[in-house]
């Protein structure tokens, strides 16, 4: 299975990281389905083709399961060559009410579990053809929301990581992307948001997990062989909104 292409995708469990890997085997790779919600990420594996699909348990923010999680990728399908950095968490407080705690866990999961994984998985990109990472940041790394400082910074640190990345890995061959998804029908977001949000929005709805899932298939294609540095957005039009 060497030649194959082999995809990590983290968030797996659910929303948009099911719907990537899902869209990824569909297109021919074998996926580990990555996430630290074990029963979700098994759901997500077992719904497809087993041939094809692993999950794996992971917690982002550890440079040790990232360490197993790669490795127990490439002991099954004997190569790495794509890593979808799609885990994240969003935590809303005012300025005034926020707390280290909460702030630094966003930060760890959204910003420092990419980077552990980039780390992580860097040895087997570099050994393969065509090479990819993708990660996912946000609109809210485009345009700020009011009660998002901390999932906002750590979008924009992200958002900077990728850029810092795709300069970095070019030589090696290994492109560096990001899409920046607005709101999205996953549980990330409650009824009510998700209600509120659609009404305002440019298009009239909130996007679906597969219009993300399209994006990063696209770029971890051969059809996105010259694009690194990207930032696809994919939010309706929600960073072109005033107000």
């Amino acid at each position: 299975m060497a030649d194959r292409r082999v995809a990590l995708v983290t968030g797996a469990a659910r929303g948009q990281g099911a719907a990537i890997t899902a869209r990824l085997v569909a297109d021919g790779f074998c996926v580990a389905a990555c996430d630290r919600l074990v029963d979700g990420v098994r759901a997500t594996a077992d719904a497809l083709d087993s041939r094809r699909t692993l999950a794996v348990p992971l917690d982002v923010t550890s440079a040790e399961q990232w360490q197993t999680a790669v490795a127990t990728t490439v002991a099954r399908f004997g190569a790495l060559t794509t890593l979808v950095n799609n885990a994240g968490v969003l935590h809303r407080a005012s300025l005034g009410e926020e707390t280290p705690a909460a702030f630094e866990g966003s930060w760890r999961v959204n910003c420092l579990g990419p980077f552990l994984g980039i780390q992580a998985a860097l040895p087997h990109l570099r050994e393969a053809d065509g090479a990819s990472i993708v990660n996912t940041c946000s609109a809210g790394a485009i345009r700020p929301f009011p009660h998002h400082s901390a999932y906002g910074s750590s979008k924009w640190a992200l958002r900077g990581l990728t850029q810092v990345a795709a300069v970095e890995l070019a030589a090696a061959g290994i492109r560096v992307n990001a899409v920046f998804p607005g709101p999205v029908d996953t549980p990330m977001l409650d009824d009510a948001t998700q209600t509120r949000l659609a009404a305002h929005a440019l298009m009239g709805r909130i996007g679906r997990p597969v219009e993300i899932a399209d994006a990063v298939a696209f770029l971890v294609s051969e059809h996105a062989s010259f694009i690194t540095g990207s930032e696809l957005t994919v939010d309706g039009g929600q960073s072109l909104q005033i107000g």
